[in-house]
């Protein structure tokens, strides 16, 4: 895997965790044409994917990758919400919160989203229509 081999956005998302994959879900449904591409953190290619944007496998926080560049925490939500665009394109307001607020809050709902959302044991397998979405 190199850098240059993600040719859609792509969002790494924790795969046992129920709000990770509830989101994934929700992007599928609001990106009809399937111009994001996704990979749980957990996965070998994910894993790959990581190594060659110089990231720690230990990485927790979603990822957003898009033009040989990196999004992670909050910024990774809002550049999913900015490529679904149309009204998603609303909660881009909040790149004008600073960037460590946004993060403080992400790290908040991040640090109790098992308690809260629950956990699987196992990541989330695709159906075979949506398998193409996936890395």
């Amino acid at each position: 895997m190199n850098r240059t081999s993600l040719d859609k956005p792509t969002l790494l998302f924790d795969g046992v965790c129920n709000l990770c994959n509830s989101s994934v879900q929700f992007i599928i449904n609001n990106d009809p044409s399937g111009k994001i591409q996704f990979a749980s953190l957990q996965s070998d290619i994910g894993q790959q994917i990581l190594k060659a944007y110089g990231l720690g496998a230990e990485l927790t926080s979603a990822v957003f990758f898009h033009k040989d560049q990196y999004y992670t925490k909050a910024d990774a939500a809002l550049q999913t919400a900015s490529i679904l665009g149309g009204w998603w394109n609303i909660l881009l307001v909040g790149r004008v919160l600073p960037k460590s607020l946004r993060n403080r809050v992400y790290d908040w709902v991040a640090a109790n989203r098992y308690r809260w959302f629950g956990k699987e044991e196992s990541c989330w397998v695709p159906t075979p229509e949506l398998k193409a979405r996936f890395l």
